[in-house]
């Protein structure tokens, strides 16, 4: 993988340059984007203009090659928010979080695939690490172009658990951080309050570096110290049995972190976690036949079968179980300041276990919840499986705590790593 954090210090101090970086995520484009499918489109020429421009001693983002989802308009490149519907469609304008990539330093070296309308509906992308199961969604080719070697950075979008799932899956690092500290303008809605950007990469230095660049806040976690984490365990059991690999990768988390000299200690989560968790659906779908109605009415025959079945039970709740729902989420909500308040971070799952085959995108039961609290989530790998899968844990904080949950992450990786 791309270590983006390592790359761009290197183009600052002039041993590289961003054409140079350029050219290792395009050997491995070569090598495996042919299987693999990450990209939905590759603009090859513009990233290499584009490097080529920046030259020596760039800043920011440093000329790395990221990747953009394609749910997230581009005035430069087709999007089509994984839909025949939209085959070709050219923005008008960059989204929002785009210009902020391009205003960083960032050469954008491609859209990335997702699954339609970010949905559910399996795509073409296969996992890096075994071409025979999938490598999660809705956020597909981000994870795996990190994975691969071809991104350094990739942006994705997590609605259920479309940023978490895939790294997860893929065997990388990522954020989901709290909700709309990256701006949504331009991205193509499917659940209004639960859609949230996030970032893709190597490591979790490498996102906190990454995420830093892009909103200009000091969430970099390389050159300070946040001291020993207090970290409490969320085991959701709301949320269904998680695989003996999903449990082995938490408890293979809590013991690095006891042995680097952690206190980890279960979490008392609230009732009103449950209550909420159950209701994620009926927010997300309600939200989902409104934000594609147009979609949903005038093209019903160019969504695929689930996402038409989805999207007609969403159309199908009333408007008085939508605004019950939205209570209980506010609930779990207000219950999180004062359930989070005794840690710095907390472990959770964040898949019931490794990557299943390639007829489904796997599943977001682990990440529903902390969605809807729209705290920051990070993922962290922590082993394979027999088959090459990787398993690993997310951490949460309590909202706006971000560069909290990423010097956790930061101080899991260095745990593992040294136990």
């Amino acid at each position: 993988m791309l270590r983006a954090l390592d790359l761009a210090e290197a183009v600052e101090n002039g041993d590289l340059t961003p054409s140079s970086v350029l050219a290792l995520a395009l050997e491995a484009v070569q090598q495996g984007e042919a299987e693999i499918g990450a990209f939905a489109h590759l603009d090859i020429d513009g990233a290499t203009l584009h490097a080529q421009r920046l030259g020596l001693g760039a800043t920011g983002l440093a000329g790395l090659p990221i990747g953009i989802k394609d749910i997230i308009d581009t005035a430069d490149m087709p999007t089509s928010y994984g839909s025949p519907i939209y085959d070709g469609w050219q923005p008008k304008a960059d989204a929002t979080v785009v210009q902020m990539v391009r205003q960083a330093g960032g050469v954008i070296l491609g859209k990335t695939v997702i699954t339609e309308f970010a949905h559910m509906t399996p795509p073409r992308t296969l996992n890096p690490h075994n071409h025979a199961h999938t490598p999660g969604g809705s956020s597909s080719g981000s994870a795996a172009g990190v994975a691969a070697g071809m991104l350094a950075l990739a942006l994705g979008t997590q609605t259920g658990g479309s940023v978490i799932r895939p790294a997860a899956f893929c065997g990388v690092a990522a954020i989901k951080p709290s909700f709309r500290l990256l701006p949504s303008v331009g991205v193509k809605p499917f659940a209004w309050t639960l859609d949230t950007l996030g970032l893709f990469g190597a490591r979790v230095v490498d996102v906190a570096y990454g995420l830093s660049a892009i909103t200009g806040r000091d969430l970099r976690v390389d050159a300070h110290d946040f001291g020993t984490p207090r970290i409490g365990v969320m085991r959701q059991p709301y949320a269904g049995t998680p695989t003996p690999e999903a449990e082995a990768a938490l408890q293979g988390a809590i013991t690095a972190l006891e042995k680097a000299g952690c206190t980890v200690r279960d979490l008392d989560e609230p009732g009103a976690f449950a209550e909420a968790h159950a209701v994620q659906q009926v927010i997300q779908l309600y939200e989902g036949a409104l934000a594609l109605a147009w979609e949903h009415r005038e093209r019903r025959d160019a969504l695929s079968p689930g996402l038409r079945r989805a999207l007609d039970s969403g159309a199908g709740h009333l408007p008085q179980a939508y605004d019950e729902a939205r209570r209980k989420a506010r609930l779990a909500r207000h219950a999180a300041r004062d359930a989070f308040t005794p840690f710095d971070a907390l472990l959770s799952f964040p898949a019931p276990g490794a990557a299943p085959t390639p007829e489904t995108t796997g599943d977001a039961t682990y990440n529903k919840l902390t969605t809807m609290l729209g705290v920051p989530c990070v993922h962290v790998p922590v082993l394979k499986t027999a088959d090459n899968l990787p398993v690993g844990v997310q951490l949460l904080a309590a909202f706006g705590r971000d560069a909290e949950v990423l010097a956790a992450g930061r101080f899991l990786e260095e745990a593992l790593a040294g136990a």
